[in-house]
């Protein structure tokens, strides 16, 4: 496939599947076996397109960071406590992703974890918005120290590929009665520090052939991805905040489920 269609393609996979509790990154490994693309070659580039979705989420809510920014020039305990939040729901996942990067490396290897990590995935999706008892509309800047912390080991989760970053801190903001839409946007807000900090992993680990140009998938390529997964991602997280806040994740769940059960079936198969 021409790759330029290729960056076009995962760009749009990226963007859709960033912020919805289906996992990008599973669904960008899956991609690989679909459009019969080398998966290694293009490693650099998923992680990096990722920014375009993570600077989406920065221009959707800017008046909100805007407004984090400058409390914390007059210290106003909402702002401090926002930023307190964020940072104690990253850590978690900043620690166990440097110890455990070359174990995550080796299952984003492997299409056939993603698709049981969907599938399972779904089945917990399904158990915790039946049996999760939100609570009262809050906001980020208003959530405990410890719940903030319980939502970033519910993100550690995630390393597995397929299991989903967004679902997997939304599930546990949940299952601490945090309100659908906070919860939403908690996990938004911790994408930021998480796959900035993926990223430059990445990019640090593959400088050298970035730089020099080695390989078939360079900058242009990972430019166009990154503007298509930020244009789709725009589109995606306002639909989806509106829509969880009516209808739950049910939805999120059951393509999850199908999704990852055709997909065992179909590498089974090879």
């Amino acid at each position: 496939m021409d790759l330029t269609l290729t960056a076009i393609l995962l760009g749009i996979v990226e963007g859709l599947t960033e912020f919805i509790p289906v996992s990008s990154t599973g669904h960008l490994i899956l991609a690989s076996e679909v459009f019969g693309y080398d998966a290694e070659q293009w490693k650099v580039f998923n992680v990096v397109i990722q920014l375009g979705a993570i600077l989406a989420v920065v221009v959707q809510y800017w008046r909100t960071f805007w407004a984090v920014g400058m409390g914390l020039l007059k210290w106003a305990p909402m702002s401090v406590r926002f930023v307190r939040n964020v940072l104690l729901g990253f850590l978690p996942s900043a620690i166990l992703g440097l110890m455990l990067k070359d174990y995550i490396d080796i299952m984003l290897g492997s299409p056939m974890v993603v698709a049981w990590a969907l599938v399972l995935g779904g089945i917990a999706i399904l158990g915790i918005e039946k049996v999760a008892k939100p609570g009262p509309m809050s906001g980020v800047g208003e959530l405990p120290a410890m719940k903030s912390l319980g939502v970033g080991l519910a993100q550690c989760l995630a390393m597995v590929p397929g299991v989903s970053r967004s679902g997997a801190t939304i599930m546990g903001a949940l299952s601490m009665g945090i309100d659908r839409r906070t919860a939403a946007e908690f996990s938004f807000f911790l994408a930021i520090p998480t796959m900035l900090g993926a990223t430059t992993l990445e990019l640090i680990d593959n400088r050298e052939a970035l730089m020099a140009g080695a390989g078939p998938v360079g900058w242009g390529e990972i430019a166009i991805g990154f503007a298509v997964s930020f244009v789709v991602a725009i589109v995606v997280i306002k639909a989806f905040v509106a829509f969880v806040s009516k209808s739950g994740f049910g939805p999120f769940a059951w393509y999850r489920i199908i999704a990852g059960g055709l997909a065992i079936v179909l590498l089974s198969m090879r």
